[in-house]
């Protein structure tokens, strides 16, 4: 048994090297490894049940998350929470939702960037976004949990390097039919979703909406600064609804 999982292993680390977006499925793969670790998957039992595991998991992500009222206190492990925080997840929903956009829209952005300008994005972007959420709550306790400040710069970036490219939604209001739209279409009217809930979010715990639109503008701005024209059109297999699962607040 322990030779076959080995076996398996290997075959999956050289499938990702052979790929050509191998951080973007690397980033997965962490990101669902952290997850099934962690007091929120619900699996490990040595975090209890109940009110044992309730408590673990707060404390966990307390830990890892960024809580802004304590960010900007000098502490260095504060400083570090927006990093550690993406790699965090508050549900399975929360997991799924924003492992599907990444692997939707990644793969593609990453080829675009390259694999080591890619991740500098990825994280740089979304360590900027849950700053600028912390800023503009500067007062709330809350630990904030999520990948999704990092892959909305990915959207973002998306955006610019293929608006032309035809992305397939499954729209809630038609029945979760597949719908083919051009990027130009999709992306900005996410963009305008998340606007338009940031300014009904209320101070209780819920979805980081600011965050989402700060990382969406971090990338299209550095894509549009970074490189030329647009690349011509193209086809993105699948794409989820107009939404991915946002920063969790616990």
């Amino acid at each position: 048994m322990i030779r076959k999982w080995s076996a398996s292993i290997v075959r999956a680390g050289r499938s990702v090297r052979g790929s050509s977006a191998p951080v973007t499925y690397s980033l997965i793969a962490l990101c669902c490894a952290v997850f099934l670790a962690g007091p929120a998957s619900g699996l490990s039992p040595a975090y209890g049940t109940g009110d044992d595991l309730l408590a673990a998991q707060r404390a966990y992500f307390r830990h890892w998350g960024v809580i802004p009222a304590e960010l900007f206190e000098g502490s260095a492990g504060a400083a570090l929470t927006p990093a550690t925080a993406l790699f965090v997840h508050g549900s399975w929903v929360h997991l799924l939702g924003n492992m599907l956009f990444l692997y939707v829209f990644g793969a593609m952005t990453e080829e675009r960037m390259g694999r080591v300008q890619f991740i500098l994005f990825y994280v740089g972007c979304g360590y900027l976004a849950l700053l600028g959420y912390a800023v503009a709550n500067a007062d709330a306790e809350q630990s904030l949990v999520g990948a999704s400040g990092a892959i909305s710069a990915v959207l973002g970036a998306f955006l610019y390097l293929f608006p032309r490219a035809r992305v397939t939604s499954l729209l809630p209001f038609l029945f979760f039919l597949p719908v083919r739209f051009p990027a130009w279409i999709v992306l900005p009217f996410w963009a305008v979703l998340q606007w338009l809930a940031a300014g009904r979010a209320s101070d209780g715990p819920g979805v980081a909406y600011l965050a989402h639109l700060v990382g969406f503008g971090l990338g299209f701005g550095y894509a549009s600064v970074r490189y030329g024209r647009p690349t011509s059109p193209t086809r993105v297999k699948a794409a989820p609804a107009p939404a991915p699962e946002g920063e969790n607040q616990p």
